[in-house]
């Protein structure tokens, strides 16, 4: 269940109102005339069940459009008297495509914060490769914040949002670029003061030749995880989300870049860079297909329970 809250223009309450009152999917209305500031208007709350939420939602912005505010808030529990009939089972309720976009959304952006930790799981990357350890390439995955910046690209592509497309883009080559570059920077000091460890320096690398050997089962995982990604973000399982950041090799192959530069090893430095773009590339386009085969496979067979009901096909 989620909690709207609305600040409505005065002259069009009456018609709001009229619409979540007839919808069988709208509890709790409250209507509160003039009780708004900032921006001033009435304040319209009132509790929505999920599977009713995309049709309410798409109707509220049609009737005030972008003169007013819509807030909406997560229920975690709801006691009730009546009711509980119309409560769906779980595997009848679509994505909340207002929540799902605005989730993808709040990862497109890009604070310092973001170019940092690229970086510093970079910099984990480094380490685990330098000493073969499979453990810190798997924190350096877990690190890495590029996950969020892909999805908002795959979002913008979905969307037509150039704008999302370009930042997302921009983003990533320039935070991969600057973890690449310290990479480089680390190894050559690591290199210069004679600390490397024995086996990466006589050239026994099983962490490195993994990740700088990209073939077939490269991209069957990476399109895997990219299905599972948007399934995670759509359906809002985290356990899965962190198993996608955990199976894809970007960072480590950014780690492996820097690394295998400043060691003179060009050759497994081209196989790191092209792993990184296989990877990012088939996430990005795994992730705009997922995201417009699951609206379409929705509305699909929300269509068809609307039919079966004798309702108006809802909006999935």
């Amino acid at each position: 269940m989620l909690h709207v809250r609305v600040v409505s223009p005065p002259g069009a309450t009456g018609d709001l109102t009229s619409r979540l009152a007839a919808d069988p999917g709208v509890r709790n209305l409250i209507v509160l005339p003039g009780a708004a500031r900032q921006p001033h208007g009435d304040a319209v709350q009132f509790d929505l069940l999920d599977q009713f939420a995309n049709q309410v939602l798409s109707d509220l912005r049609a009737l005030i459009g972008d003169v007013s505010s819509i807030v909406i808030e997560s229920v975690d529990a709801s006691i009730a008297a009546t009711g509980a009939s119309a409560e769906p089972r779980s595997g009848d309720v679509p994505p909340v495509w207002d929540l799902v976009e605005a989730k993808i959304r709040a990862g497109g952006r890009y604070p310092p914060s973001f170019f940092a930790l690229l970086v510093i799981a970079g910099l984990i990357g480094a380490v685990g490769i330098l000493t073969n350890s499979q453990i810190l390439i798997v924190a350096a995955m877990v690190v890495g914040p590029e996950y969020s910046a892909i999805m908002a690209t795959a979002l913008g592509l979905d969307k037509r949002d150039r704008g999302a497309i370009w930042r997302g883009v921009a983003a990533l080559a320039g935070g991969f670029a600057l973890a690449v570059l310290a990479t480089l920077v680390f190894g050559l000091l690591i290199r210069w003061s004679g600390v490397t460890p024995k086996l990466y320096e006589v050239g026994v690398r099983p962490v490195s030749d993994l990740i700088n050997s990209p073939n077939v089962f490269s991209v069957i995982v990476a399109v895997l995880a990219g299905i599972v990604g948007v399934v995670s973000l759509t359906e809002s399982r985290a356990n899965a989300l962190i198993g996608v950041f955990i199976s894809v090799t970007t960072i480590p192959a950014a780690s492996d870049m820097g690394l295998s530069a400043a060691y003179g090893s060009w050759s497994e430095a081209r196989g790191s860079t092209f792993q990184l773009l296989l990877n990012v590339v088939l996430l990005i386009a795994v992730g705009a297909a997922g995201l417009a085969a699951q609206r379409a496979i929705w509305r699909n067979r929300t269509g068809r329970a609307a039919a079966r009901a004798g309702r108006p096909s809802p909006d999935a």
